[in-house]
């Protein structure tokens, strides 16, 4: 199992990126993921942070599909492929209702249909192939070359059952936030790799965004860390896997502890099938977000 980590600087400026990536790479991680929310276009930034590092992996997580046509997609992911030298992971998603109706005023309706499409329509994109594909949401016919590009794998953000099977039949795998180790391994895992078995694919990847922090007070930091992210516990889709989980709060499912809680945390994901454990490093209180690196960069 791999271990990354979950770059969330909101308003970061792209030499604090590039700096952050070029930071993560020297310290050994296999990763870095960036969200694509209301700052910096992901792809594009990550485009440029790969122009300026060499081994490390880097993947959104995730831009979503609806605001940005198949072509354009596709496109803009090759570019960035092509400038990080083949480094390049696509992390989609469907977003929220909230966000796509009510901020950008597109349609939520029939959400996995939707992704099925859009994957349809674009994966042969990536792969450098032409695409004829006509459904009911895309029509799409063309192909687009860039030089050096490579194929560009493709994450989707999956926790129903549904989008499971989307991303299991029609993409390299999935990523995950919200989602604790027992349904990784019972719900996750399983609807993910059943449904790539069933379409003929490779042993999907399992990309698991886990808030994490090194700390001996577990009261304060589950205090804190509710409060960080207590936002993801009112969007359905997270909600559903909170209550799968048994979880009242997001700071259920974090990663909380000492040196030995987390490691057998981290071990646990990799027990269940997670491919890479990405850590998204909560402070919650003076030094830890240093701490808990240090730790993590000791793993490695």
């Amino acid at each position: 199992m791999k271990i990354g980590l979950m770059h969330l600087a909101q308003r970061e400026s792209i030499d604090g990126l590039v700096e952050s990536v070029r930071r993560a790479e020297a310290e050994g991680f296999a990763s870095l993921w960036m969200p694509n929310v209301f700052a910096l276009d992901a792809i594009t930034a990550l485009g440029v942070a790969g122009r300026e590092s060499d081994r490390i992996e880097l993947g959104t997580a995730v831009v979503p599909i609806q605001p940005r046509h198949p072509f354009a997609m596709a496109q803009q992911a090759l570019t960035t492929a092509a400038a990080s030298g083949g480094r390049f992971a696509l992390g989609i998603g469907l977003s929220h209702k909230v966000v796509i109706e009510d901020m950008f005023g597109l349609s939520f309706d029939r959400p996995a249909r939707h992704m099925r499409e859009y994957l349809e329509a674009m994966s042969p994109l990536l792969r450098g192939e032409r695409t004829n594909f006509d459904g009911d949401v895309y029509r799409v016919s063309g192909s687009v070359r860039v030089p050096d590009a490579g194929v560009v794998p493709v994450l989707v953000a999956a926790l129903g059952s549904a989008m499971l099977r989307v991303a299991g039949s029609h993409a390299q795998g999935t990523i995950t936030w919200m989602t604790g180790i027992r349904t990784l391994e019972s719900h996750i895992g399983p609807c993910l790799r059943e449904a790539a078995r069933d379409a003929g694919r490779p042993e999907p990847r399992v990309v698991a965004g886990v808030p994490v922090a090194l700390t001996t007070d577990i009261d304060a930091a589950q205090k804190r860390v509710g409060e960080v992210l207590s936002m993801y516990g009112s969007l359905p889709s997270y909600r559903a896997m909170l209550d799968r989980e048994g979880a009242a709060s997001p700071a259920d499912v974090a990663l909380l502890g000492d040196e030995a809680t987390l490691r057998a945390g981290i071990e646990r994901h990799r027990e269940v099938g997670v491919t890479d454990f990405t850590a998204s490093i909560i402070p919650v209180g003076p030094g830890s977000r240093e701490r808990t690196r240090e730790f993590l960069r000791d793993l490695l």
